[in-house]
C-alpha cells in the first residue's frame, strides 16, 4: 500500500513538473518554434537547394559537350545521286547520322562563372539568414512586450489582494459604527477601479500572448496556461560581429565584381577542341538493283570523322562587351555604396540601443530608491488609514503610487534586458 501512495506521488509530481515545463515559455525556445514554423523561412531553404543545384563547377563546365543528330530525308522528280553526283529523275530515300563532341581546353569564363556560382549560393544562405533575423527581433520585440504585461499584472494581483482585505476590513468598522459610510464609498470605488484595471491588463495580456504565438505560427496551444520567463543576463563572449546584413551587402559587391570578370573574360581568346562522326544511307525507291548495298554495309562504308582544334579570338563586337563592363563597374561601385550604407545603418541601430541600455542601467537605482520611498509612505498611510486620521482617497492614491514605482522598476530591468538581447540579435544574430 506505501509502495502504490509512494508511486502515485512520484507520478503526479513528474506530470505537474512536465507540465510545468511545457506552459513554461522562454525566448530562445519561441526563436526556436518559430524558426521550425515561419513559411518564408521553409521557402528561403528551399531557394538554397534551388540554387545548390544550379551550381557548376569548372570540371563541370569544362566536360564535353556531345550531340547526336539523325534524319531521313525523301526526294522526289529530279535529284542528285550521291553514288554518282549525276542528276537522275527517281524518288530518293537518304538517312543521315551526325555524332559531334566539343569540349573548351581553355576558357576564362568558365572560371569566373564557377566562382559566381559559389558567391551564388553563398548569397542564398545570406538572404535566409538576414529573414531570420528579422524574424527573431520581431519575436523579441512581441515576447516582451507580452512580459512587460505579464509582470505588471502579477504586481497587480498582489496589490488586489490588499485592495480586498482593506474592502472587508472597511466594511466591517462601518458597520459597526467605526467608519463612516463614506470610507466605504471611497473604498468601494478604489477596489472597482483595481478589479477594472486588472480586467483590462488580463485581457491585454491574453492578446499580447496570441499575437506572439500567432508571430510563431503555433496556436495549438492554450494561451490562458502559458507563463513567460524572465531571461538571465550574463556576460557574453567576444565575438566577431556577425549581422547577415552586412554578410549579404559584402557577398553583393563581391558578385558583381565576378561579373565584371565574367564580361573581360568574353574579350579574351577560348580554344576548343573538337570531334565529328558523320555517315549516310542512300536508297532509289523507283528502281530496284540487285546489286544495292544493305543499310548497315553502307552506314560501315559512308562514315567519316574528323578531328580538330579550333582557337576562337574576339576581335570587333560593336563594343557591345565594352559597354557591358562599364555598367559593371558602375554598378559595382553602387553594391559597394549600399554595403556601406548598411554598416552605418547596423553602427547607428547598435549605437541607440547601447545608449538605452546604458540609460535604463544609469534609471535603476533612481528607480529602487522611488520604489523603497513609496513603500515607506504606504506603510505610514496604512497605518494612518487604519486610526482613521486620514480618508480612504488619500490611502489609495499612496497605494497607486506604490504600484506605479514597483512597475516602473520591473520594466526598467526588463528593458535593459531587452536592449541587451536585441544587441545581441544585431551584432551576432544570436541570444
Amino acid at each position: 500500500m506505501n509502495n502504490k501512495v509512494i508511486s502515485a506521488i512520484i507520478f503526479f509530481v513528474f506530470t505537474t513538473l512536465v507540465s510545468a515545463q511545457e506552459n513554461s515559455w522562454s525566448v530562445n525556445k519561441c526563436i526556436s518554434v518559430g524558426l521550425q514554423n515561419n513559411i518564408e523561412i521553409k521557402i528561403r531553404q528551399l531557394e538554397i537547394k534551388r540554387t545548390e543545384k544550379l551550381q557548376h563547377s569548372v570540371l563541370n563546365r569544362m566536360l564535353p559537350a556531345v550531340t547526336l543528330y539523325g534524319d531521313q530525308s525523301y526526294n522526289f522528280g529530279s535529284t542528285i545521286d550521291p553514288s554518282t553526283n549525276g542528276r537522275v529523275s527517281s524518288n530518293i530515300q537518304n538517312d543521315n547520322f551526325y555524332l559531334n563532341a566539343k569540349m573548351n581546353l581553355i576558357d576564362f569564363s568558365a572560371f569566373a562563372n564557377a566562382q559566381k556560382d559559389k558567391i551564388n549560393m553563398e548569397l542564398a544562405k545570406a538572404d535566409a539568414a538576414v529573414i531570420e533575423n528579422e524574424y527573431k527581433l520581431q519575436i523579441l520585440e512581441s515576447y516582451y512586450q507580452a512580459l512587460y504585461t505579464q509582470e505588471l499584472l502579477k504586481i497587480q494581483k498582489e496589490q488586489f489582494k490588499q485592495s480586498e482585505f482593506n474592502l472587508e476590513r472597511i466594511n466591517k468598522e462601518v458597520n459597526i459604527g467605526s467608519k463612516p459610510q463614506s470610507d466605504l464609498y471611497d473604498m468601494q470605488l478604489s477596489f472597482s477601479e483595481d478589479e477594472s484595471r486588472n480586467m483590462q491588463t488580463e485581457q491585454l495580456y491574453e492578446i499580447q500572448k496570441m499575437q506572439l504565438f500567432q508571430l510563431l505560427n503555433f496556436t495549438a496551444v492554450a494561451i490562458g496556461q502559458i507563463e513567460l520567463q524572465r531571461e538571465a543576463l550574463y556576460e557574453k563572449e567576444q565575438i566577431t560581429s556577425n549581422n547577415p546584413k552586412i554578410k549579404r551587402a559584402a557577398l553583393q559587391f563581391e558578385n558583381i565584381l565576378k561579373t565584371i570578370s565574367i564580361e573581360r573574360a568574353n574579350n579574351l581568346p577560348i580554344l576548343s577542341a573538337y570531334y565529328g562522326y558523320s555517315t549516310f544511307y542512300y536508297k532509289n525507291l523507283k528502281m530496284t538493283d540487285p546489286n544495292a548495298v544493305a543499310f548497315f554495309s553502307q552506314l560501315q562504308d559512308n562514315k567519316s570523322q574528323q578531328v580538330g582544334v579550333q582557337l576562337a579570338v574576339p576581335i570587333f563586337n560593336g563594343f557591345r562587351n565594352n559597354k557591358k563592363i562599364s555598367a559593371s563597374k558602375i554598378e559595382s561601385e553602387k553594391t559597394k555604396q549600399l554595403m556601406e550604407q548598411e554598416k552605418q545603418e547596423l553602427d547607428k541601430k547598435i549605437a541607440l540601443e547601447e545608449m538605452n541600455e546604458q540609460n535604463y542601467i544609469k534609471l535603476k537605482q533612481k528607480l529602487v530608491e522611488k520604489q523603497s520611498y513609496a513603500k515607506a509612505s504606504l506603510a505610514t498611510t496604512q497605518a494612518k488609514f487604519t486610526n482613521g486620521k486620514i480618508e480612504a482617497i488619500l490611502y489609495t492614491t499612496v497605494k497607486n503610487q506604490l504600484l506605479a514605482a514597483e512597475y516602473e522598476v520591473l520594466k526598467n530591468e526588463l528593458q535593459i534586458q531587452y536592449s541587451s538581447l536585441r544587441v545581441s540579435l544585431l551584432k551576432y544574430n544570436s541570444l
